[in-house]
């Protein structure tokens, strides 16, 4: 829960920005036009690609602790700041840009430190259902969101209201930072940078609490066993080497599944309440209430479909979760164009398609962070998670012109089309490239790059070692 926090925030951050945004164009606040407030969001975005790639590599250098400490104080520092932007003037404008940067710089590094840490300490036979519902909580902080500027926006002054959104992550990021520190280092970070002590002691304290409740730990099998060098430094030029050299399918694979659920998200959700205004005529005060159904149906899909990924396997129920997800969509469209759906039935709709797709999408995460070897493990993430934000920034532009003024539903019909096969592909790769990780140790799935077992050979997923 702790470390798993980084997901709501960031779900809360974009729905208080989102909420907030035709506030922002108001002459009693900021008076900004409607591009630049568009712009936020653009800002945000880039803040989280930069963040995920500096801060990633940070954290396989720095460790795992260290950084998801730092980067939760840098969401901090940005979002509490975004509160006291004052006046309506360029400068104001140019403050709230920064400071919309450095909040998605916090939480861009989030992702890489996040990841890392929960898949290197939760054990193999949970570590689906853990890494997918944690990365399911995105649509928790959404709903949080909504209801939080819904009654700011209606019960109090509105120059005062939008500041007050944005101050709702740092008050809880500042509860969770204390707890957070309680945690222990990932000891496979450890022993791969040569801190052999620290490791025996967080794998010690790790022991004690399970024994604390009174479950017995099987002693390791000696066929586990590997001998491993510290790690260099591996900067992002010598990564895509790594990436594509040692484990071409794995690198195609998780890059097809981040890229075509972040195309289908960012066009969806960027223009939810665009297509129920235009198309169904509901009234923009209106909208979160349909917002908060659609963020429900995203919340729940990971939390209940998520054990079904260590228990049935991930290769089944993630190209089953993007193509059936998918196939719904087309069907929707279909629905849609034929003018069969209301805003209800819409919502409705959506809502079951992203029961399915949230669980597919929070299992991309999952993937990218577990197929690849220690000692690249955050940065890979922080590369796949940078990639699908620039492909799935393409989504809301190409959403946008499609809806248009609302005049013709057609146009609209064939973007669901394409969203939709693209889901699909999504869960063919994963058919053709998947990887059965269900119940595997970390090691067992990839390798540490500096490691040797007996009988090992150069293989994808276990690397050369160098010893």
């Amino acid at each position: 829960m702790a470390l798993g926090v980084a997901w709501i925030l960031d779900g809360l951050e974009i729905t208080v920005a989102s909420s907030v945004a035709d506030v922002l164009t108001k002459p009693e606040t900021l008076n900004m036009s409607s591009v630049a407030v568009g712009a936020t969001a653009s800002v945000y975005l880039v803040g989280e690609v930069a963040g995920a790639l500096f801060f990633g590599r940070l954290s396989d250098r720095l460790g795992r602790r260290n950084l998801f400490i730092l980067t939760l104080a840098v969401y901090l520092i940005g979002s509490g700041l975004t509160a006291l932007t004052l006046g309506s003037g360029g400068f104001s404008i140019a403050w709230l840009y920064l400071t919309r940067f450095i909040a998605g710089a916090g939480i861009g590094g989030e992702y890489a430190a996040i990841n890392s840490a929960i898949d290197e300490l939760i054990p193999s036979k949970y570590r689906g259902r853990v890494d997918i519902a944690v990365n399911g909580t995105y649509w928790f902080g959404a709903i949080l969101g909504t209801l939080g500027t819904y009654v700011l926006l209606n019960h109090v002054e509105l120059s005062l209201a939008w500041r007050i959104g944005f101050l709702l992550g740092p008050v809880l990021g500042l509860v969770i930072i204390f707890v957070r520190r309680n945690l222990p280092e990932s000891p496979r970070w450890q022993v791969m940078n040569g801190q052999v002590k620290e490791a025996e002691a967080s794998i010690q304290f790790i022991e004690d609490e399970v024994r604390k409740s009174k479950r017995e730990l099987p002693p390791v099998d000696p066929s586990k066993e590997m001998e491993l060098t510290p790690a260099d430094d591996i900067g992002y030029l010598a990564l895509t080497k790594v990436l594509f050299r040692d484990y071409p399918t794995r690198a195609i694979y998780g890059a097809t599944l981040m890229i075509t659920q972040s195309f289908l998200y960012n066009s969806i959700f960027f223009t939810y309440l665009l297509v129920l205004g235009k198309f169904y005529g509901v009234p923009t005060a209106d909208g979160p209430l349909y917002l908060i159904a659609f963020c429900v149906g995203n919340f729940l899909g990971p939390l209940l479909l998520g054990p079904l990924f260590d228990t049935i396997g991930r290769k089944q129920m993630i190209s089953g979760t993007y193509i059936f997800s998918g196939a719904l969509l087309a069907v929707s469209a279909i629905l849609f164009n034929a003018g069969a759906l209301s805003a209800v039935t819409q919502t409705i709709a959506w809502c079951v398609i992203f029961f399915f797709a949230s669980a597919g999408a929070s299992a991309g995460y999952l993937t990218v962070s577990e197929i690849f070897p220690l000692e690249v493990r955050a940065k890979a993430i922080a590369v796949f998670f940078a990639i699908a934000q620039c492909f799935g920034a393409l989504g809301p532009v190409v959403f946008g012109a499609l809806i248009g003024d609302g005049s013709d539903p057609f146009d609209l019909f064939l973007g669901y089309l394409l969203a939709a096969l693209i889901m699909v592909i999504g869960g063919v790769v994963t058919i053709v490239f998947g990887v059965a990780a269900e119940g595997k140790s970390l090691e067992d799935i990839a390798a540490p790059l500096a490691a040797r077992r007996p009988g090992t050979t150069r293989a994808e997923g276990s690397a050369a070692p160098t010893v």
